[in-house]
């Protein structure tokens, strides 16, 4: 008997895009009990609902089997591949280059569980204890790099690995990188000039005291935004830096198959 239907079900025109990417063996190999589908399903709806993976819905697949297959997929790095090809088809349909030349650096504190506790940092700005997410997009809001770090570390301390993982994923295109007061220094424009990059510091208005639409800076407060509705995402619930990189590329992915499917709706013109 077919399982209900859950909203974070996928269709099958996104499962077909998706499946090369995810098809680490053959569909009909014999170690697999349970279809790649329905496992991705439960993975989609952890995401969505942030609950424990004990409580997925007996419907889909077992917690186990769901578990092993994502760690196998975050290894992987395959919803990484598919956002960066979405990426490059968002782009051009949006009349873009494929490749980005500038992006938009930021990070936030996700507040800390105790599945995440031994690896969390105090951020005395936030005044909370967690994990910081430093996210990477291009102007149009297309995640382009992430990493993670202890809450308590600067956010000018993680220029240079967030910059040269960027250019590796855009090819090396990318010119200027377009920053907060957070990134101030010269040490921060050092480590950047070492990928080729030039911080641009986006300042606040000096006699300013309430909210300040800044340029280029509201775009990845928007794309955190569009992160945060994920509820996997609303606190650092994962024992591994990676699992918690993992789970921002699906949502990442997410969203832009939506975007997708809305270019290849629209009419020719």
């Amino acid at each position: 008997m077919r399982r209900r239907a859950y909203p974070s079900d996928i269709d099958d025109e996104t499962y077909a895009f998706l499946l090369p990417y995810l098809a680490l063996s053959p569909e009909d190999a014999p170690q697999r009990r349970y279809p790649l589908r329905e496992v991705l399903n439960a993975l989609l709806w952890l995401s969505r609902t942030g609950a424990q993976w004990a409580y997925l819905p007996h419907e889909f697949p077992p917690p186990e089997i769901v578990r092993s297959q994502a760690k196998r997929w975050f290894q992987a790095q395959c919803f990484e591949n598919a956002v960066h090809d979405l990426r490059l088809f968002c782009r051009v349909k949006q009349k873009k280059h494929g490749e980005p030349t500038a992006i938009i650096v930021d990070s936030r504190t996700l507040q800390s569980t105790p599945e995440s506790g031994h690896r969390a940092g105090f951020d005395g700005a936030k005044k909370r204890k967690g994990t910081k997410v430093h996210l990477a997009i291009d102007t149009l809001g297309h995640l382009v790099a992430l990493m993670t770090s202890p809450a308590n570390e600067q956010d000018r301390a993680q220029v240079e690995a967030l910059c040269h993982v960027a250019q590796l994923e855009t090819g090396g295109m990318l010119e200027v990188a377009f920053v907060d007061q957070g990134y101030t220094g010269e040490a921060a424009q050092s480590a950047a000039r070492n990928s080729n990059m030039e911080l641009i510091v986006v300042k606040r208005p000096d006699a300013s005291r309430s909210f300040v639409l800044l340029p280029k800076r509201w775009v990845v407060e928007r794309s955190f935004a569009w992160l945060a509705r994920f509820r996997r995402l609303a606190r650092d619930l994962e024992r591994l830096s990676a699992t918690l990189i993992g789970f921002h590329f699906l949502a990442a992915c997410v969203l832009l198959l939506a975007k997708w499917r809305s270019f290849l709706a629209a009419p020719l013109t």
